[in-house]
């Protein structure tokens, strides 16, 4: 018999040893059954329930899925808060084809990947942006990222499509933003908080032979040698003390702070410990505290104190308000006496410590410095990488 002969409604005939068969004989169907006929227990024709009973077939005792909230999305677009794209799933393709134009509106458009705009997941308390404290102009892209506003990528793409703006224009990828900048994101402005930077400031025992300069013809030691290196900047003297002379020398890296700390208007006092060959009798001492004229102009002493001494050497202790080249040896000298030693212990409110022995520096702390320069004391004092502990160092002349 040819295959266009056969029979087209032949009645099936479940296979022995298959599950849901229940032993029935393989002829039992009558000749006229219809797939899919038949009562309880009988098999079944068709793809859908061939072989099982018509209760496992249609899988009547597999409880009906119902909605719930908890599944996990189908895509990762439901995930991040881009189920509302629009035409169903798998249409982000057509979604890109569009994405220049949704990008610059707010609505319609891609929300950003963040924290800040994303709807917190079950059970997940909402987060915020970081409040992250900066003291030097940083970039944009670098800010926010830290912030936790999003990845550094994504953040570039949100400039491009003008979502980012600074003090109200559209922001530049790689632009710095510093103190005073106003970001906004969508128009939501960011919390992005600069502090001013504290600067770094060294105390240094400078002993005799050597000289306040980088650079000198005879190639005698200098200061500089013996300070630490700096990553970032140089270090800058706070004024000069002479080649013979000794004593406290300070280094900071901050301009401003410097001339703060060295202008004649902000009068700040040096102490030197004088020791001389002879006595200072009562007019030279009177004439010292009134003034005296020097080639350079007029000099005083603010005080003159009188430390004792033994035999022809004789100390004392006397403080002004300025600093021009050898003017307190040259002060002497026009009483018609010699200095054999000079030292400086004090300039302004900072001692030289008595354990800073000489060739040896140390930073002051941070709150110090703070209150030295009129800043703002430090939030977090005593964290990781403060310059809290005073440590005086040795450094080899390079």
């Amino acid at each position: 018999m040819s295959t266009s002969q056969k029979p087209k409604n032949r009645p099936f005939r479940a296979k022995t040893g298959k599950p849901g068969g229940n032993g029935a004989n393989p002829g039992s169907a009558g000749a006229g059954s219809r797939p899919g006929g038949g009562g309880q227990g009988q098999p079944q024709g068709g793809r859908r329930g061939r072989g099982r009973p018509e209760a496992e077939g249609n899988r009547a005792d597999r409880p009906a899925r119902e909605p719930s909230s908890e599944r996990q999305p189908k895509s990762n677009a439901s995930a991040i808060g881009l189920s509302d794209l629009g035409g169903g799933r798998g249409n982000w393709r057509a979604r890109r084809q569009g994405g220049a134009a949704s990008l610059s509106g707010t609505e319609g458009g891609y929300p950003l990947a963040s924290s800040e705009l994303l709807p917190p997941a079950e059970g997940e308390r909402p987060k915020r942006p970081q409040d992250t404290t900066y003291t030097e102009p940083q970039r944009l892209h670098k800010v926010l990222a830290a912030a936790g506003i999003g990845s550094r990528r994504e953040i570039e793409e949100w400039i491009v499509a003008g979502r980012i703006s600074v003090n109200g224009e559209p922001a530049d990828v790689g632009q710095k933003v510093g103190p005073g900048d106003r970001v906004r994101i969508n128009g939501k402005l960011m919390p992005l908080r600069f502090a001013p930077r504290i600067p770094r400031v060294v105390l240094y025992h400078k002993p005799e032979g050597e000289i306040v300069s980088r650079d000198d013809p005879e190639g005698r030691p200098t200061v500089f040698d013996r300070l630490p290196v700096l990553r970032k900047g140089r270090w800058i003297a706070v004024g000069r003390l002479d080649f013979n002379t000794s004593g406290l020398l300070l280094f900071v890296n901050d301009g401003d702070l410097a001339n703060k700390l060295m202008h004649p208007r902000y009068e700040l006092d040096r102490e030197y410990a004088v020791r001389i060959l002879g006595e200072l009798d009562e007019a030279q001492r009177n004439a010292l505290l009134a003034g005296i004229e020097l080639e350079d102009g007029p000099a005083k002493f603010n005080t003159l104190v009188d430390g004792g001494g033994e035999g022809s050497n004789h100390w004392y202790r006397v403080t002004l308000s300025e600093g021009r080249n050898r003017e307190v040896r040259r002060m002497f000298e026009a009483m018609g006496l010699t200095v054999s030693r000079l030292m400086r212990v004090r300039y302004g409110p900072i001692v030289l410590p008595s354990r800073l022995k000489r060739g040896m520096w140390e930073d002051m702390t941070e709150e110090e410095v703070c209150v030295l320069a009129g800043l703002p004391k430090p939030v977090n004092p005593g964290g990781k990488g403060k310059r809290t502990a005073r440590q005086p160092r040795s450094t080899t002349p390079r």
